[in-house]
């Protein structure tokens, strides 16, 4: 079944079963630079890198929005692009807009099972459209490539989906960077809004089934994993996000709240840092209980670097400088940002030409202990 024919008849998540509890921020008192608030996200950043964002407004010209409805970001719109492109368009048509995994391009269809989800050789089951902020930008030059004929249709209903998530993405960095004792603005001279970038707005879709499989580790939607960028602002409806908190070895779910966007630092902000940031490890399983019956639609925007940005650890904070000088950990330097994103795309990919176990390893971001 499909939850987007009938949202209201969607299965509850399920009782009883263990969920990690992350903070809630009200992203209005964010906006009026309220102490608390700001000190919650900052905790919550350090510690497991996942937050809940309540209340998500964009600032206006009106001053700031009362409520959720007025922040602009309208995920069921993009969630119904995702309907049409995934669900409705034939898979031979899909196919023709094959990303270029072995160049490490992401922008473009993905089948399922065309990426690894361990070093054993599982794969994913799930499928999506990954399409390029600055392909939105443009449209209707092309910057990156060419979508399918519902993409391009609804070119202006993701411009509007892009830039509120930009808004939201770069007024979490103001606070990153102020936190970090960076000079004014350098976060955000790593992400300059004129560079072309590998920022893009992901549509995955995880079909259901009639019969819920025993689970093992062979079966998993998205292999674990720590996002690639810098913010990842996630709109999701059913349950199959887990998350492996630190210092333990048992995944546990995210349960969706509606209303709530799910945010997660990656793997550029931990390095920019010198790890004072967390980028958590998490993966996604099928669905929990009744769920498992129903497709899941998920809606992500990755926000990144720019693609000549140096991943390095900004070292022009005392702060950064004093967290490497204490962390047993290599920093990488003389790496871009669109170097480190090609290497891991690439390698999570399945490739007969190389051994799951070593393009797993090549795969690696910060999850693995070492940067």
């Amino acid at each position: 079944m499909d939850s987007l024919v009938d949202f209201s008849a969607n299965p509850s998540f399920p009782e009883g079963i263990p969920t990690h509890p992350l903070e809630i921020i009200n992203y209005k008192l964010l906006l009026a630079n309220v102490k608390p608030e700001v000190e919650r996200l900052w905790h919550a950043c350090k510690t497991l890198g996942f937050n809940l964002s309540s209340s998500v407004s964009v600032e206006s010209t009106d001053g700031l929005p009362d409520s959720l409805s007025e922040h602009g970001i309208q995920p069921e719109e993009v969630f119904e692009i995702g309907s049409q492109s995934l669900r409705n368009l034939p898979f031979e048509e899909k196919l023709k807009f094959l990303h270029d995994a072995n160049a490490g391009q992401s922008f473009g269809y993905k089948p399922p099972g065309a990426n690894l989800t361990n070093a054993s050789g599982g794969v994913d089951t799930v499928e999506w459209w990954n399409i390029a902020k600055d392909d939105v930008r443009s449209y209707p030059e092309v910057t990156y490539r060419t979508y399918a004929t519902p993409i391009n249709d609804a070119m202006d209903k993701l411009k509007g989906f892009v830039d509120k998530s930009e808004s939201v993405s770069r007024t979490l960095l103001k606070i990153l960077n102020d936190k970090l004792c960076l000079p004014e603005g350098f976060l955000e001279s790593c992400h300059a809004p004129t560079e072309l970038s590998m920022s893009e707005v992901t549509l995955i879709r995880n079909p259901g089934v009639e019969e819920a499989p025993t689970f093992s580790e062979e079966q998993l939607a998205i292999g674990a994993h720590t996002d690639f960028g810098s913010i990842s602002l996630l709109h999701n409806i059913l349950g199959g996000l887990q998350v492996l908190p630190p210092s333990t070895k048992e995944w546990i779910y995210i349960k969706p709240l509606d209303g709530h966007i799910v945010c997660n630092l990656g793997d550029a902000l931990a390095v920019f840092s010198g790890g004072i940031l967390r980028s958590n490890l998490h993966r996604v399983i099928p669905q929990p209980g009744p769920q498992i019956h129903w497709d899941r639609w998920t809606l992500v925007y990755f926000f990144r670097p720019h693609g000549t940005c140096e991943m390095r650890a900004l070292v022009e904070s005392e702060d950064v400088k004093e967290a490497v000088r204490e962390s047993t950990n290599p920093f990488p330097h003389g790496i871009s940002a669109i170097e480190w994103f090609q290497r891991r795309t690439k390698y999570f990919h399945k490739d007969e030409n190389i051994s799951a176990a070593e393009s797993w390893k090549q795969a690696k971001g910060t999850e693995h202990g070492e940067f």
